[in-house]
């Protein structure tokens, strides 16, 4: 028979569960997500979030140039007003454009009115200055409550996530990213890296930049390929 002791502590526990799974990029508890396929698999997809940043966005563009490799960039509307261009220019490169919210909110705490505000709005501003097809929704920090991922569906957008985190936000040498990188990939993984910052534009991110130059050098000299989220979310022939 349980006590009130073990029931307390289970409920605290699932309480916990429940609230470490609103920001686990993997978790399926509040709606299905795409974050990779399935494995061994010899794909990886690069993402980056938080742009259009000036000047790394472009720099960035530069190495992926290079490399001849294409990439996922999760928008945010705001930023994208204040620079269109780069925004357009990420596009007409080849690159895919997802939204990324207008503000860059904790949408744990955002309700159905608010969310429609922030997805409807930066959709029609990739619409307008970059490409928005297909639709792809990134939460800000991860963050979804129960309701998000089902009202961005409702809405023709598909929920990605990632499973690999690179911490490039915080990071003050590129080698320290791609460590992070290195320990967490094992193929058909969608890599996180963030290409400006929430806050501000002109953030900090050359060393993303240094970091997307060695990961690409490191896999593609291993044989791994590198594709766009879409490109790993449609069937294999």
């Amino acid at each position: 028979m349980l006590t009130e002791l073990s029931i307390g502590v289970a409920t605290a526990v699932a309480a916990s569960y429940a609230g470490l799974c609103t920001m686990w990029p993997t978790s399926q508890l509040y709606g299905a997500s795409f974050t990779g396929e399935a494995r061994p698999s010899k794909r990886l997809a690069l993402t980056y979030d938080d742009g259009p940043n000036d000047p790394y966005t472009g720099h960035l563009m530069e190495v992926l140039d290079r490399h001849q490799v294409k990439a996922t960039f999760f928008m945010i509307g705001e930023m994208v007003e204040k620079r269109p261009r780069i925004a357009h220019e990420v596009c007409q490169a080849g690159h895919v454009v997802g939204n990324h919210t207008l503000t860059h909110p904790n949408l744990i705490f955002a309700g159905e009115a608010e969310l429609r505000r922030q997805l409807e709005r930066t959709q029609k501003i990739i619409d307008e200055n970059a490409c928005g097809v297909p639709r792809l929704f990134r939460p800000p920090f991860g963050g979804r409550n129960p309701r998000t991922f089902g009202i961005a569906r409702s809405m023709g957008l598909t929920p990605v996530m990632w499973r690999v985190t690179c911490y490039d936000w915080s990071a003050t040498e590129s080698a320290s990213i791609v460590k992070h990188a290195v320990r967490q990939i094992h193929g058909g993984d969608i890599i996180l890296l963030h290409d400006g910052g929430h806050s501000a534009m002109g953030a900090n991110r050359s060393c993303t930049v240094a970091a997307t130059d060695e990961l690409l050098r490191r896999y593609k000299g291993e044989g791994y390929e590198f594709v766009t989220v879409p490109q790993m979310m449609a069937p294999k022939a």
